[in-house]
């Protein structure tokens, strides 16, 4: 596989990646819309930054994320739930993993994994936090073996139809 992983100009590339995001996540294309705008305004906050997978030329998977702020949506949604579980600090020094996602076709190869290694590997906050549909499934499987752990459970986003986990883990990540 001529897999290529490096930085990516998430605000030129906003719809291929979204492309693989709406695969991998389900989504519709009003869903798109709205991601659309918000992956253009989240590369505007300062330290944001994008990694994208390519092989054969096209983009396979991608990450973002930026240094956490507490004025953003994602952590005074978040917040309560952290709080009740006094884990409120970890809102602070902290880099959040906005978005990781792989092409459905392309998953279970290691990406997600160099993806999330990769971004987080130059942030200078000492641990990173996410938020991943509250479920067993591969990606929390995933974040678990990259040292992740629950921080609060069954949180609920305006909107989202299924509760969320939040994660959180010391940078660097683990490796195998």
């Amino acid at each position: 596989m001529d897999l290529v992983i490096g930085p990516l100009d998430l605000s030129s590339h906003v719809d291929e990646a979204l492309a693989v995001q709406a695969v991998a996540f389900g989504l519709g294309a009003d869903e798109v819309a709205v991601r659309r705008q918000i992956v253009l305004r989240h590369m505007t906050y300062p330290g944001a930054r994008a990694l994208g997978a390519t092989s054969g030329g096209r983009l396979v998977g991608f990450v973002y994320g930026m240094p956490n702020d507490r004025a953003h949506w994602w952590s005074t949604v978040v917040e309560p739930y952290l709080r009740a579980q006094g884990h409120d600090e970890w809102l602070d020094d902290s880099f959040v993993i906005t978005e990781l996602h792989v092409h459905p076709r392309h998953q279970n190869r290691g990406i997600g994994r160099a993806l999330i290694t990769r971004i987080t590997d130059t942030a200078a906050e000492p641990r990173s936090i996410l938020s991943a549909i509250d479920t067993e499934s591969p990606a929390r499987g995933l974040y678990r073996s990259l040292g992740y752990e629950d921080l609060a459970r069954q949180v609920h986003f305006p909107s989202a139809p299924r509760p969320y986990a939040v994660m959180g883990a010391p940078l660097p990540l683990r490796r195998r």
